[in-house]
């Protein structure tokens, strides 16, 4: 039963990447999944999250209008599109998961009990 994301990699500013999360041994349509990320000399911080019931998101305010989330449930898979990369999104990324969160739970990394290996995104020219 893990999680693995993976997709990260080197950007200019500007550019895009798409971080994928799939998991083995259960199904992600049955989980709140969410993504995480922290960087250097920086707290892990909740980038985005989506709920499995009425399929509510997350999104930090400095990213909502550049990342969305979403599932597909046939691969078992949530991904984290970013576009419109800033050096400040550098950071490694995590997806967690968790049976049940609540709405005012969803950004926090408590509220997860499963957690994926990290992908490193960085954003530099």
């Amino acid at each position: 039963v893990q999680l693995q994301a993976s997709g990260g990699g080197l950007v200019q500013p500007g550019g895009s990447l798409r971080l994928s999360c799939v998991a083995s041994g259960f199904s992600l349509d049955e989980y709140c999944i969410g993504w995480f990320r922290q960087a250097p000399g920086k707290e892990r911080e909740a980038v985005s999250s989506i709920r499995k019931n009425d399929r509510t998101t997350y999104y930090i305010g400095s990213v909502k209008g550049r990342f969305t989330i979403s599932r597909d449930n046939a691969k078992n898979t949530v991904y984290l599109q970013m576009n419109t990369l800033k050096p400040e999104d550098t950071a490694v990324y995590y997806c967690a998961a968790s049976a049940s969160v609540i709405i005012s739970a969803m950004r926090r990394s408590s509220s997860y009990d499963r957690w994926g290996q990290g992908t490193l995104v960085t954003v530099s020219s």
